[in-house]
């Protein structure tokens, strides 16, 4: 048995969408494993701190055998100063959380999407005497760079660089989530031996009772998107496909986008003064809930903006979510993998192109029912094979 610690910023209960920690430490415990992941309790789905009490600092709680260590972090609003202080705080709560605890974790697992918390996962395992692992979910900074948050000229920039690159030498082992990640690190001067590929995987049994997929309904064809609503997603691109369709009076063909993000609010403005009649937003839904409203969907879309940083590939939760359900999809990705064309499940797209997405649809739409079945069923085969968390967790396991 090993006692596991994971320092994630971002983890979630299934009542949210960043499972990933949770569905392998639930695997894990199934093996014996006693494990910890240590989360901020602001949501950055939501914008609200969940799990705590008013006056609160830290909580823990058990789910399915696995342990959560609730933080209080600053609250924020938008990609401003404030997240930047939420990121430092759970960096520095988290030190001291977790250095107070009486116990010697066999493994220590810092997870980006920042490297903050990284950071205090390394200074908690070196006091700990822990081995030490970093999960890249996000290569910071150079996302930052990539998505024009940060120009690559800016100090800061390289001051995470060093960062980076100084966790990248002091991890035992480098998981990474992209697949070709690889050839980023190495380029940094670490070896490949280090790098393990262990990407997003699916829990199967979450879905065991989606509604089976019957082809669609032509007369009311509905395109769903699911997860977060945020710049690099690229959704105003659904709302001008809206458009173009509504314009030719293709009024059986319908969007229905679920979730949150800081992204919504100006979405929702323009889905209005588009007068966007086939179009509606729903709330998120939790992850343990979500096969529900997907089956409503008669095909999904997985959409990003076009960024240099994808010439690393994609591991896309959401992505896993429309492959299991069954049911066809347009990827409008430009990235160095394809899962959707790779399971021949759906029609693939450039993305940046409205045009483009509006004439997929009206393709998907003009399909037969069991063409869509066809392409639905082969997309379900792919993620069993190829990314079930049971057999996910198995490579972690045998790495740590």
């Amino acid at each position: 048995m090993k006692n596991i610690w994971i320092f994630n910023h971002y983890a979630t209960k299934p009542d949210e969408p960043a499972t990933r920690s949770y569905d392998f430490a639930k695997e894990l415990v199934k093996k014996g494993h006693k494990v910890k992941i240590f989360a901020s309790a602001f949501s950055h789905y939501r914008l609200k701190t969940k799990y705590l009490d008013s006056g609160e600092k830290c909580r823990s709680e058990i789910v399915e055998g696995v342990r959560f260590i609730w933080i209080r972090t600053f609250p924020y609003k938008r990609n401003d100063w404030r997240r930047a202080l939420n990121m430092a705080s759970y960096s520095w709560r988290v030190f001291w959380i977790a250095l107070k605890i009486k116990e010697k974790p066999d493994v220590i697992l810092g997870s980006s999407v920042h490297p903050l918390a990284v950071i205090s996962a390394y200074l908690v395992a070196k006091f700990k005497k822990s081995r030490f692992f970093f999960e890249v979910r996000d290569l910071w900074p150079q996302t930052l760079v990539d998505t024009g948050f940060l120009a690559n000229s800016n100090p800061l920039v390289w001051f995470m660089r060093l960062i980076e690159k100084f966790l990248y030498k002091k991890a035992e082992k480098i998981i990474t989530l992209l697949p070709y990640a690889d050839n980023y690190i190495t380029s940094l001067g670490i070896s490949k031996e280090k790098i393990v590929w262990i990407p997003n995987g699916i829990d199967i049994e979450r879905y065991k009772n989606i509604k089976k997929y019957q082809g669609g309904n032509p007369k009311k064809f509905t395109f769903m998107y699911t997860g977060i609503h945020s710049k690099y997603a690229n959704l105003d691109n659904i709302l001008k496909a809206a458009q173009i369709l509504k314009d030719e009076g293709k009024t059986n063909l319908r969007f229905i986008l679920i979730g949150d993000g800081l992204e919504k609010k100006n979405l929702l403005k323009m889905a209005k003064s588009m007068n966007l009649f086939n179009v509606e937003f729903k709330d998120m839904v939790p992850k343990n809930e979500v096969f529900k409203i997907m089956s409503e969907a008669d095909a999904f879309i997985s959409i990003i903006r076009d960024m240099p940083v994808l010439k690393y590939g994609i591991s896309s939760n959401k992505l896993n979510d429309y492959l299991i359900s069954g049911r066809p999809i347009i990827f409008c990705v430009k990235t160095k993998n394809n899962p959707v064309k790779e399971a021949g499940a759906g029609i693939s797209i450039l993305p940046g192109d409205p045009s483009a997405l509006a004439k997929a649809c009206k393709q998907m739409a003009s399909f037969s029912p069991e063409q869509r079945i066809k392409m639905g069923e082969k997309g379900k085969e792919y993620i069993k094979k190829n990314y079930n968390i049971r057999i996910l967790a198995d490579k972690l396991e045998k790495m740590i």
